[in-house]
Protein backbone atom coordinates (compact mmCIF):
# COMPACT_ATOMS: atom_id res chain seq x y z
CA UNK A 1 0.00 0.00 0.00
CA UNK A 2 1.31 3.04 -0.85
CA UNK A 3 0.64 6.00 1.02
CA UNK A 4 0.96 10.14 -0.12
CA UNK A 5 0.75 12.80 2.83
CA UNK A 6 -0.73 15.87 1.68
CA UNK A 7 -0.34 19.11 3.02
CA UNK A 8 -0.70 23.05 3.07
CA UNK A 9 0.66 25.57 1.85
CA UNK A 10 2.39 26.04 5.18
CA UNK A 11 3.73 22.26 5.58
CA UNK A 12 0.69 21.45 7.69
CA UNK A 13 -0.47 17.76 6.84
CA UNK A 14 -4.38 18.07 5.84
CA UNK A 15 -5.00 14.39 4.94
CA UNK A 16 -3.59 11.42 3.52
CA UNK A 17 -4.37 9.54 0.62
CA UNK A 18 -3.60 5.03 0.35
CA UNK A 19 -3.48 3.32 -2.55
CA UNK A 20 -5.07 -0.07 -1.95
CA UNK A 21 -4.12 -3.53 -3.22
CA UNK A 22 -6.64 -3.43 -5.54
CA UNK A 23 -5.62 0.01 -6.95
CA UNK A 24 -8.82 1.83 -4.88
CA UNK A 25 -7.39 5.41 -3.53
CA UNK A 26 -8.87 6.50 -0.13
CA UNK A 27 -8.89 9.98 1.38
CA UNK A 28 -8.42 10.77 4.93
CA UNK A 29 -8.46 13.92 6.50
CA UNK A 30 -5.66 15.06 9.37
CA UNK A 31 -7.57 13.39 11.96
CA UNK A 32 -7.58 9.79 10.40
CA UNK A 33 -11.35 10.29 9.47
CA UNK A 34 -12.33 8.36 5.89
CA UNK A 35 -13.43 10.89 3.59
CA UNK A 36 -14.03 8.99 0.34
CA UNK A 37 -12.32 7.11 -2.21
CA UNK A 38 -11.55 6.88 -5.96
CA UNK A 39 -12.06 3.92 -8.29
CA UNK A 40 -9.93 3.36 -11.07
CA UNK A 41 -11.70 0.70 -12.63
CA UNK A 42 -15.15 2.50 -12.39
CA UNK A 43 -13.33 6.51 -12.79
CA UNK A 44 -15.48 7.32 -10.40
CA UNK A 45 -15.40 8.86 -6.75
CA UNK A 46 -17.09 9.12 -3.91
CA UNK A 47 -17.68 10.41 -0.84
CA UNK A 48 -17.60 8.63 2.20
CA UNK A 49 -21.76 7.70 2.40
CA UNK A 50 -20.91 6.62 -0.98
CA UNK A 51 -22.41 8.80 -2.67
CA UNK A 52 -21.29 9.59 -6.18
CA UNK A 53 -19.37 12.89 -6.17
CA UNK A 54 -18.19 12.29 -10.14
CA UNK A 55 -15.87 10.86 -12.86
CA UNK A 56 -12.41 10.93 -12.36
CA UNK A 57 -10.14 11.48 -9.18
CA UNK A 58 -11.83 14.34 -7.63
CA UNK A 59 -10.20 13.61 -4.12
CA UNK A 60 -9.12 17.06 -3.44
CA UNK A 61 -12.62 18.32 -3.52
CA UNK A 62 -13.55 16.33 -0.50
CA UNK A 63 -10.96 18.23 1.69
CA UNK A 64 -12.55 20.82 3.43
CA UNK A 65 -10.41 23.15 6.21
Amino acid sequence: MNKEVLRDKNGRRIGEITEKRDGVLELRDRNGRYLGKYDPKRNETRDRNGRLIGKGNLLAMLLKD
